[in-house]
This record gives C-alpha cells, structure tokens and sequence, in this order.
C-alpha cells in the first residue's frame, strides 16, 4: 500500500497531512472515540461492489456498528430508501462541508455538531476538496476517509490500497471491529 495521491496534484503542501493508518482496528478505535461521527456518501457507492457486496451494503453497516447518521449525497438517498433504510439527512457534498464549517451547527440530528466526519463513495477530486475545505476551515472536527485512495486532506485516511480485495477485507475486519463496541 502507497500513501501517494491517486492525483499528482493533491500532494501536501502544509505541514499537515493525513495519517495513513492500514490496521482496521486502529480506524475502529478511532470512530468509537468520536461522541457524534457521521457517514457522508457518495454517488460511488452505488458504483462498486466487493465479492458481490454493494459498497451501499457496507456503508450501512458501518454507520450502525457506528451509530453514526447518513448524510446521502447525490442519488444515494433514493437507493438506500429501496434497501429499507432511508438516510437522515440529504444534501449535495457542498452543503454538507459548509454546515460542517459551522461549530454552532447543531449537526444532522440537531444534537450538536459532529466531531468525526467520515467519507465513502466520492470521486476522489471532489473528496479532496472538500476535506481541504474541512482542514482549513472547521479545525473543530476530525475527517477520516474509507476510500481505496489516500487523501491527504483528512487526518485519517487509507493508503492507497490496489486491489479490491485488500479493501473489502480492511472494510470487513473493520466492521467486525465496530460492533464489538467499547
């Protein structure tokens, strides 16, 4: 696994850049430190499967063993209502980074503003740019993508995984990880 920008042009240029963490357990530590994370979904979840496993099955999994909500960008919402599971909140990414921008945002739940924003499914340009936008300007929360691809605008992010199989497994061991609480 590399920590290379799947674009040339995403290489970090502040003193700040994501920490590349590969153990699945070390990410699920992370998530159930956080009081208020939330999922954020990309149109690419719709996309991808896994050993015959939606990337949409595996996000939803991963926000129950999380008790984190879902923020449904772009055609998710409707896709995940068809599965029986209807989102709790629907904005295009941009809304979602400008709410989150806002540390007196009372977050999707209205319970207080998040403090874990976790990413999946985005194209990896527009991925970027919004954890840039999340780095440099909510300093109040910690962004964590659980895409194949380093982003090194989130604090946490995988490397740069190239097989599918390897991510599949990551996100496996990971959800396994999640519902044994703590």
């Amino acid at each position: 696994m590399a920590t290379i920008p799947f674009h040339r042009v995403n290489v970090l240029t502040g003193v700040k850049g994501a920490m590349a963490i590969e153990d699945p357990v070390q990410y699920a530590n992370q998530i159930k430190r956080s009081r208020r994370p939330l999922l954020i979904l990309g149109r690419r979840v719709l996309e991808i499967e896994l050993g015959g496993k939606s990337l949409l099955d595996y996000a939803i999994e991963i926000a129950d063993a999380s008790r984190a909500p879902i923020c449904a960008t772009a055609h998710v919402a409707k896709a995940m209502i068809d599965k029986g599971r209807k989102p709790e909140s629907t904005y295009d990414v941009i809304e979602i980074v400008n709410f989150l921008k806002d540390p007196e945002w009372k977050g999707v739940k209205g319970e207080g503003n998040h403090d874990l924003v976790m990413f999946l499914g985005f194209r990896t340009d527009i991925g970027n740019q919004a954890l840039s936008t999340l780095k440099h300007f909510a300093p109040h929360l910690r962004t964590m993508t659980l895409c194949k691809f380093y982003y090194p605008n989130a604090d946490y992010s995988l490397p740069t995984i190239l097989k599918d199989e390897v991510w599949k497994e990551f996100l496996d061991r990971l959800i396994e990880e999640l519902k044994k609480g703590g």
